[in-house]
Formats: C-alpha cells, sequence, structure tokens
C-alpha cells in the first residue's frame, strides 16, 4: 500500500492528522509550540491534566521560583506584578504560563492523555493514541520533562511504621503526623523543606550528599547573572562525576545562600548519605564533613571567578568580603551521627527529596538505551522524527531551567523546519507542469543545502 492510500484509509477512519505532537503543557510543551507557531508549523500540544500541573500540585505550599523574576521567565512576556528581583510563587507562575499560551493562542488541549506513540504502518511518521482519540503525525516531541516519577530509594520498606513521602508530595509541616522528620536530599527542596519544618517547632535531620552551593548573590548581581557572565550555564556537559549533584540554592523568604552552617545553628542536624535500613536503624555514610567541604569549595570558587571578571572587566560593583568568611564547623559534621535508631529519636517521617526519574513506557519507538534513558544529541533522538525536550543538560547546564528550555525548544523547532525543507524537495521530473518556471524558494535552499 502506498503511503497515499494509507493517509487516505487514515482520513476515511476520522484519524487527525498534524505535523507535529507535542506531549505535555509545562513549560518545556510551551516553549516547543511557540518556535513551531513562528515557523508555521501545524502542530498540537497534549496535556494529561492542566497546563503547567507540576508547578500547581507536585510543590510545596511556600514554594518560590528559584531564580529572579528578570531571570526566569521566557523572552517574549515578563510576570507581571514581580519584581524583576523578585521570586514568583508557584502560583504565580503557574497563572504565568498560562498567560503565555493565551498569548501565543498555542494549540493546547488539556485532559488529554497520550497512552502509546508508535510508528505508523504503512505511511510516514508516528500514531499517537490517546484518551480522545488517535492522531497521526510526521515528528513527535516529548515534553513531558525531568520531572515525570518521583524517585524513592529502595531503603526503607513500606511496612517499617514510618510515613513516607516524597518531595513533590510535600505541602506544608501541617501535613505530617507529629515526631521528628528526616529529611533525605539536601539540594534546592529538600533545604527548603527541611528549614520550613525546623522554623515550624520540629526536630529535623537532614541527610547531605554531593552539591554545588553557589551564593545567592555576590557583589550585588544574582548567581544567575554570574553563572551567566561567566559561561557556566552554557557548560556542555556536567563534570566528571557530578551528573546528578543537584544545586543547593533558595528563593525563599527574599532568596538567601543555602549554608549549611547555619542551618545546624539554627537547629537542624546534619547527616551524611542516607546508605541503609536496618531493624529501625538508619544508617549515614561517613562524608558529611567531605560533602560540605566540596560544596564550601564550589562557593568560594565561584566568588573568586567572579571576583576575577569584575577586576579584568573594570566594573565598579561594590566588594563583599564577609561573603569569603566561613562560619565555624558544627558538631554534628566534625563528629557525624552514622546510625540511627529512628524510634528513640522520635523520627515519625521521612521526606524522600531525592529526585525524579523518567518514565517513557508509553513510547514505543527505537530511541532509548537499555536503562531507559533517551538516546539523542541535543534532543534530537536515533528514532527519526522523534525530539526530546526538557532533560537535563539536554545541551547546556541551563536546559532544565525556563529559560534554557526556550532556547533548546528552538533548536528543536529549526531542526523540523529543515526536515520539512527536505521533504518537499522535488525534482523537476516529479513537478506538475507549469507554463511559467517559477523562482526557487531560495531560503528553503539555503535552509536544507539541496541545490
Amino acid at each position: 500500500m502506498s503511503n497515499t492510500d494509507a493517509q487516505r484509509r487514515d482520513q476515511r477512519a476520522g484519524i487527525e492528522q498534524t505535523d507535529v505532537v507535542v506531549i505535555g503543557a509545562g513549560q518545556a510543551g510551551i516553549a516547543m509550540s511557540e518556535h513551531l507557531g513562528e515557523r508555521g508549523i501545524a502542530h498540537v500540544v497534549l496535556e494529561r491534566d492542566r497546563i503547567a500541573e507540576r508547578w500547581r500540585t507536585m510543590r510545596w505550599d511556600s514554594l518560590v521560583a528559584n531564580g529572579p523574576a528578570w531571570h526566569d521567565r521566557f523572552p517574549g512576556l515578563a510576570i507581571e506584578g514581580v519584581g524583576d528581583d523578585e521570586f514568583a510563587s508557584k502560583d504565580r507562575m503557574a497563572r504565568y504560563f498560562e498567560e503565555y499560551v493565551e498569548m501565543l493562542d498555542a494549540p493546547v488541549r488539556t485532559g488529554v492523555e497520550v497512552t502509546a506513540v508508535r510508528k505508523r504502518e504503512g505511511g510516514p511518521g508516528f500514531r499517537v493514541e490517546t484518551t480522545d482519540g488517535d492522531i497521526d503525525a510526521r515528528y513527535v516531541v516529548a515534553a513531558t520533562g525531568p520531572f515525570q516519577q518521583p524517585a524513592i530509594p529502595p531503603i526503607v520498606p513500606s511496612g517499617a511504621g514510618l510515613h513516607q513521602l516524597h518531595s513533590s508530595e510535600y505541602h506544608r509541616p501541617g501535613q505530617l503526623p507529629e515526631g521528628a522528620v528526616l529529611v533525605v536530599g539536601a539540594g534546592s527542596s529538600g533545604v527548603q523543606i527541611a528549614a520550613e519544618i525546623q522554623r515550624a517547632g520540629r526536630r529535623v535531620y537532614l541527610s547531605v550528599g554531593p552539591h554545588d552551593r553557589p551564593p545567592r548573590s555576590y557583589r550585588g548581581r544574582d548567581f544567575v547573572w554570574w553563572l551567566g557572565v561567566l559561561g557556566l550555564w552554557e557548560m556542555a556537559t556536567p563534570p566528571q562525576g557530578a551528573e546528578h549533584v543537584t544545586i543547593a540554592v533558595s528563593g525563599a523568604e527574599g532568596g538567601h545562600t543555602v549554608d549549611f552552617r547555619r542551618l545546624a545553628a539554627d537547629g537542624v542536624t546534619l547527616v551524611g548519605r542516607t546508605s541503609a535500613f536496618d531493624g529501625g536503624v538508619m544508617h549515614f555514610n561517613p562524608d558529611l564533613r567531605e560533602n560540605i567541604r566540596r560544596g564550601d569549595a564550589n562557593y568560594l570558587g565561584l566568588l573568586e571567578q567572579a571576583d576575577e571578571f569584575i577586576a579584568r572587566n573594570g566594573l565598579d560593583l561594590p566588594e563583599e568580603p564577609e561573603a569569603h568568611i566561613l562560619g565555624p564547623e558544627p558538631s554534628c559534621i566534625s563528629d557525624p551521627i552514622l546510625s540511627l535508631d529512628l524510634a528513640e529519636a522520635g523520627v515519625t517521617t521521612i521526606i524522600w527529596a531525592t529526585g525524579f526519574a523518567a518514565d517513557y513506557s508509553w513510547m514505543h519507538v527505537d530511541a532509548f538505551h537499555d536503562d531507559g534513558r533517551p538516546k539523542h544529541q541535543r534532543g534530537v533522538a536515533a528514532e527519526p522524527g522523534i525530539y526530546f525536550l526538557g532533560l537535563p543538560w539536554q545541551s547546556r547546564r541551563g536546559s532544565s531551567f525556563i529559560w534554557g528550555v526556550w532556547h533548546d525548544a528552538k533548536y528543536l523547532a529549526d531542526s523540523i523546519l529543515i526536515q520539512q525543507n527536505y521533504l518537499t524537495y522535488t525534482t523537476p521530473r516529479e513537478a506538475p507542469a507549469s507554463p511559467v518556471p517559477e523562482e526557487p524558494d531560495r531560503e528553503a535552499v539555503l535552509s536544507t543545502g539541496v541545490n
């Protein structure tokens, strides 16, 4: 059966057709829609819940964006009502993405879940199976991002008599049962959650692993500005062994530098990485001091790079010598706890701030490694016609941030346009007869390299 016959058959069957199906209407899917629309590429964005659903329901109540409003947004729209150097709340960010969709008049369909993506039989492209019917598309963009499946390590069995939840399920201290809390994971989420619970009057243990710890601001500039001018957002690959190292930084309470010494002074007990659970006793690696030391080195190293940049460029920015001074080492670091009887310590809750895992089990295409990770180059999958967007380190360090995913979406839209231009090329023998020769589309020829 020819491709044309297959397409006619599908039309008779009432199957919708479009050039691109974008899956997910979070920051990645919305950015993708903007760039596809600018290039005149027909597409639809499918979202199983609401626009920016993870900002609404998979965050704690007091969460704010980790970057200031001048930076953590798309280029085409400011976050109205939030000062440039302020940090937008999670609810304001959800409304921002809704406003962006309205501004674009983007073809977003909510409440539509994609259940499968398969290669078409007897035709080009893919069949996207959804709860609202099937759609055939030449290209599919999985814009579901990095926050798909909460990842909880199999350390504590569910029958251990402890209240266990992932950080995405945490909303406020009052939802937790009485008692002390162990927070596992000291990235931005774990640190902010631990501090909030401690301020609510609970005893808190915080399990600290490897992390980057930049200053919230230094010499009058936010850390996002420093990573920008120093070229650190553009790092193409993480340092060896740092693929999963998180950035410990907070926009809470107007924004502040994460300081583990200060957390300990405020009453949070720091422990090393959580390693095992046996008979009601939690065990921790003896790596707390080393993890803190490396985080300090990352912090001080950025200050030094910033000072060198200021001197080299002759900038008039206020000096901040006190930022280089580290506080005293608390006893929980110098004499770390290696095992903790949770019942004796009164711990009734464990919050796993341990990140997320990808789940592409619904994509039945040849675009994955054996462990399920996408096989791609800058989001262009090994399976022709499949694209990924919103992955950590997709093209650079900033890829999973709002502004970073916008730039990655632009690259993918250009890639799709180039492929479309190849497919629309015809030889004189294939072209229909015309009494007047037409001028070749110079822009399409240049973009494809075909002549």
